[in-house]
């Protein structure tokens, strides 16, 4: 090993630190849009004369955006803060739980004890193991409202700017896009590492050197930020597709109206529905992975001769990846924003891609970089009672393995997808005779997208274990994170374009402009799509990784599979991802019930409203998605964190190992299949809609009885692209990283059921 702890100490922060100045200069770069009443602003800095939009005024047009910009600012920011109001209450009521089950593993004894995995030495007390839990759950909750609150505003700063941009050309608006969703990127993973880096230095000052309890505590941060996440996920999940499906059943489908018509009472609802579902929740949701997988690498490295010799820089070794991370997304994102302009609609979906694989092909350098000059030659792994030796290079394969997964369930999710390819265009082609076979071949469509994205998870499985037992599957998983600020870019890219195309129709801009930010849209469905793989592949990957150290620490040898035990936890949690599908798929049905019957009512009872004379009542759709979504994330939000501790309590840690591996299998599948599906039907209606081609001209135009049944295909796939899909992800992670923090609870008290009978 060529580093040094001082090294180490600088690096980790230091990246962080560049990460977070990185997202300022962009935000401060997209800031130089001006939205205001100014009109010499926006005549000097926005409108080229060639570009002049025939029969709009200019004024009035700028006006209204910031007008609806600020709306819909305004409407997100009301509902995340009252649903972190409403979370402060779980987080605790939880927190008050992990501290009264860890601490009551040896009776809240303040002695010290022999430890775990290392009986010859003293460690600190249990009652410091539930304080200190206790106290990183907070802090990773706290840091995941953070993620998803600030993703939140970038996004609704940027939108009406990607709107005025699109005026001068589609490059300026993809570029102002972009940006924000940079910021929103950077941020996200900087935050996550600093705040870790700065807790596990924290915590050091009292443990000293025992790491075994400190990063076993340390584990309370992925729980904090993977239960935000899930909350984050659901509740805003069933508020954009309540207003969504609300909004289109009723103005394209019965009304004939044009998708985000000012006409439409439920339209402010959807475009606020795109921040506080797709931004908010994916912000949150990403770094619940991203905790979850630093902290299982984190713990697993602690228990191997990395914890025992107390070797710093080799046990950082998953907090200098992540911080080499952000230095390679760093260079790749002014690829898209400085080195390569956009010059035609046909380059943003490329340029998107280039992004993955640009990322990718320079994080395999940084990783054998890092893997050569922060690891020893070689080292020794105790996994399961036996002892396997590993050497530096192993670990690299087995970063780059996750890493490259990544890249191959992106491509795949993209090919899905995308309607530049003949699945999507089979899809659209169905729609000639209906409705139903459009759900048909979407269902297929789905089902079929989930075998290469398998093999590339199993084959990231095989060789990570093979070379580093579960330590390389918890890299393998930080490998397919390391790249989060590019993928979150991309993501975030997605609903910004959208609320800017919703914002250039409801101001009432040109055809071209419109055509601008669709198209800016449409890739961004894509990439959206492909950002929900990578978060359910590296899902699979941290959740595995998680079980494996959960196995551990509750003491479990071998988890059989044919004693009875275990299977009804297997068969169970196999379970548990259609029940808590049906649960977020049911509320967002009948939210969306609610929503229809509302905007029907303004339909039918406001005189002018659909001659476009008077306005509709947006505050009250708004309101029926809010409420609808934060009463309905409650019961599936319950289910999956409650399962855990009735399992472990229970039936004890042998049936919740197979509880475990049963939703991972099957919640893997289900959540791919769900999220293909939706982005297949929603893209195949878009392909209708463009008419770009001979073959999609002969199914459109809007409002042909193909694209009639193209847009009840996409109002079913939008709960499971957006909600039940998606959701299904921190499912998995969630249950295993709960099991991990209440192991010594499960392990010394579990089983109550098996032991009165």
């Amino acid at each position: 090993m060529l580093w040094g702890d001082v090294v180490t100490q600088v690096l980790i922060p230091g990246s962080a630190l560049v990460g977070i100045g990185f997202a300022l200069l962009q935000w401060l770069l997209v800031s130089r849009v001006k939205v205001s009443e100014d009109v010499n602003g926006y005549h000097d800095s926005l409108i080229e004369n060639e570009d002049q939009e025939d029969g709009v005024d200019q004024l009035d047009a700028v006006i209204k955006c910031s007008e609806i910009q600020n709306a819909i600012a305004v409407g997100a920011t009301s509902f995340l803060f009252t649903e972190y109001k409403y979370l402060s209450i779980f987080v605790g009521a939880f927190g008050a739980i992990i501290f009264l089950f860890l601490g009551s593993v040896k009776g809240f004894s303040t002695e010290s004890e022999p430890c775990t995995y290392n009986p010859g030495n003293l460690c600190k007390p249990a009652l410091a193991n539930a304080v200190f839990s206790t106290v990183a759950f907070l802090l990773g909750a706290v840091t995941s409202v953070l993620s998803g609150f600030l993703g939140m505003k970038i996004a609704t700063y940027a939108n009406a700017r990607t709107t005025l941009e699109a005026r001068k050309g589609v490059g300026k608006a993809f570029i102002v896009a972009f940006r924000s969703g940079a910021v929103m990127g950077f941020l996200l993973a900087a935050n996550g590492l600093l705040v870790l880096y700065v807790s596990i230095n924290l915590f050091k000052i009292y443990y000293g050197d025992d790491w075994e309890g400190l990063y076993e505590s340390i584990t309370g941060y992925g729980l904090g930020g993977s239960s935000m996440a899930l909350f984050g996920r659901v509740g805003g999940g069933i508020y954009t597709k309540a207003a969504d499906v609300g909004a289109d059943l009723v103005g394209k489908v019965e009304k004939n109206i044009p998708e985000d018509d000012p006409r439409n009472p439920a339209v402010i609802a959807d475009n606020v529905g795109d921040n506080v579902g797709d931004i908010a929740g994916m912000g949150s949701d990403l770094f619940g992975s991203y905790a979850e997988s630093s902290c299982a690498a984190l713990f697993v490295a602690s228990i191997s001769s990395f914890g025992t010799s107390h070797d710093y820089s080799a046990m950082s070794y998953p907090l200098i990846i992540s911080s080499m991370g952000i230095v390679i997304c760093l260079i790749t994102t002014l690829f898209a924003t400085d080195l390569s302009e956009i010059k035609h609609v046909s380059e943003i979906e490329p340029s998107l891609k280039r992004q993955l694989l640009i990322s990718t092909v320079l994080m395999t350098a940084g990783i054998a970089m890092v893997s050569f000059f922060a690891l020893p030659t070689e080292f020794t792994m105790y996994n399961f009672g036996t002892d396997k030796v590993v050497k530096n290079w192993h670990l690299f394969f087995c970063v780059a393995t996750g890493l490259w997964a990544g890249l191959v369930i992106g491509y795949t999710t993209e090919y899905y997808t995308s309607n530049a390819y003949s699945p999507v265009q089979d899809v659209a082609d169905s729609c000639r005779t209906g409705a139903a076979t459009n759900v048909i071949f979407g269902l297929a469509l789905g089902y079929k997208s989930v075998i290469v994205p398998i093999f590339a998870i199993a084959i990231a499985i095989f060789v990570s274990f093979s070379l580093a037992a579960m330590y390389g599957i918890a890299m393998a998983a930080l490998g397919m994170l390391s790249t989060i600020a590019t993928g979150l870019a991309i993501d975030a890219y997605g609903p910004i374009s959208d609320n800017a195309g919703g914002i250039a129709e409801m101001a009432g801009m040109s055809h071209k402009i419109r055509e601008r930010t669709d198209a800016l849209d449409a890739a961004g469905n894509t990439t959206a799509a492909i950002g929900k793989g990578f978060a359910i592949g590296s899902a699979a990957l941290v959740s595995l990784a998680l079980f494996g150290a959960f196995v551990s620490r509750a003491g479990i040898t071998i988890v059989d599979v044919l004693t009875p035990k275990v299977f009804i936890g297997l068969i169970v949690g196999a379970m548990l991802p259609y029940w808590f599908s049906a649960m977020t798929m049911k509320s967002v049905g009948s939210a969306a019930l609610k929503m229809v019957e509302e905007v029907r009512r303004q339909f039918n009872t406001i005189p002018g409203l659909m001659e476009g004379t008077a306005k509709p009542d947006y505050a009250n759709c708004v309101k029926i998605s809010t409420d609808a979504s934060l009463r309905e994330m409650i019961p599936p939000g319950a289910l999956v964190m409650l399962t855990p501790l009735v399992a472990g309590t229970l039936f004890g840690v042998e049936t919740l190992a197979g509880v475990l591996a049963g939703s991972l299998v099957s919640g893997v599948q289900v959540a791919i299949s769900a999220s293909n599906t939706g982005g297949a039907w929603d893209n195949a209606k878009k392909y209708i809609e463009a008419g770009a081609s001979e073959h999609a001209r002969t199914l459109g135009p809007k409002g042909s009885d193909a694209h009639k049944a193209a847009v009840i295909g996409d109002t079913i796939g939008d709960p499971l692209k957006d909600t039940s899909g998606p959701s299904l992800n921190i499912l998995i992670k969630l249950m295993a990283v709960e099991s991990l923090v209440f192991a010594p609870f499960f392990a010394a008290h579990g089983g109550l059921l098996f032991k009165l009978f």
